[in-house]
């Protein structure tokens, strides 16, 4: 394996203390690579960050349609929510239009990641429930697909996608064809694996990461469905942004200022995804040391300053996300973790 760039430094008493290498693809939706640092033919597992792809076929097959949901409900299915109760509460929400409840999730149950939420449930008496899981938005979504096709069928709905999140239920497999379709890559010469919330993830290199995620930017490549899909979940990803993440976290927060001009999802072991609509582009980053909360953030955060349009206030916002000051619990500042020179300048190119 090759040896990938420094992407971003840590800096402590006036020198690096932390390097995190990594590689990163930009490509239009010609399938054009416009800008790469490092191994982007490399198969990664792309983890949460392609949880937009996994949310076509709830638009592209219409059980938005059939079970009423909303730009919150939307937008929840493409998150990695913190679970606050507007989380939760959302969730659930969906499942009951479509007739089910938490008992459907295939999940997990895990403490909500909002320290405040965690706080308040337990001050409650309360236990987590897999409407707290962060994925619990995207595996309602995974329920509403499965129930619309009980209905087409004339099935018991809580029957039909009870095993949801194996590789050959029929949910699954409308997921999958929806990652090859807009990645351009067949899963079946795939490495696979089974992710946090038990669904199944492929290993995908970041070229081809990066097209699909234009192809959501654009809808280029995509099917009439599929790219209505895109364009519908983009748009209530940008009315909610507040479900794809939550309070004071990266996706959320750059998503609530920019609006449409951004759709960037995390992902877990570094990964990170982006559409950028006006520019036609897609960026895929994988950090090699996992690290997700950190570097990939000021990675995708100096990728958005070098190429949308952006007036003063908004880059001066964005600008920090890439040079950010890194604080002790006293509130004082002890270092920055900042974009490295590698990526700073192929971005000026």
């Amino acid at each position: 394996m090759q040896t990938n760039p420094i992407l971003v430094e840590a800096l402590r008493g006036g020198i690096v203390e932390s390097l995190h290498r990594g590689a990163l693809a930009i490509v239009d939706a010609d399938g054009r690579v416009v800008q790469m640092l490092g191994d982007i033919e490399r198969p990664v597992f792309p983890r949460s960050a392609i949880k937009v792809l996994q949310a076509l076929p709830l638009v592209a097959g219409g059980a938005d349609h059939a079970f009423g949901l909303g730009d919150e409900e939307l937008a929840l299915a493409c998150a990695s929510h913190g679970g606050e109760a507007m989380h939760a509460a959302t969730a659930a929400g969906m499942l009951a239009k479509a007739g089910l409840d938490a008992g459907a999730l295939e999940c997990g149950a895990h403490w909500p990641y909002n320290d405040a939420a965690l706080k308040a449930l337990a001050a409650a008496g309360a236990s987590p429930s897999a409407l707290h899981n962060n994925c619990s938005g995207k595996h309602s979504g995974f329920v509403c697909v499965g129930c619309l096709m009980a209905r087409q069928a004339g099935r018991d709905a809580r029957e039909f996608v009870r095993g949801y999140v194996a590789p050959e239920h029929p949910v699954m497999r409308e997921v999958t064809a929806a990652i090859a379709a807009a990645t351009g890559f067949d899963p079946a010469t795939a490495a696979r694996g089974t992710d946090g919330c038990s669904i199944p993830t492929y290993a995908i290199p970041l070229r081809h990461l990066a097209h699909a995620f234009a192809r959501v930017a654009t809808g280029q490549g995509l099917s009439p469905a599929r790219a209505r899909a895109a364009r519908r979940l983009r748009e209530a990803v940008a009315r909610a942004p507040q479900m794809v993440a939550g309070s004071g976290r990266f996706d959320s927060r750059v998503m609530a200022r920019l609006g449409e001009r951004v759709f960037c999802k995390v992902g877990a072991e570094g990964m990170y995804c982006a559409a950028l609509p006006a520019q036609g582009l897609g960026v895929a980053i994988k950090i090699d040391d996992g690290n997700t909360a950190r570097a990939c953030e000021v990675t995708m955060a100096a990728v958005i300053g070098a190429l949308v349009a952006l007036d003063d206030a908004e880059a001066a916002f964005v600008g920090e996300l890439a040079d950010l000051p890194l604080r002790n619990w006293n509130g004082i500042e002890v270092g920055r973790l900042r974009a490295a020179q590698a990526l700073t300048a192929a971005l000026r190119h």
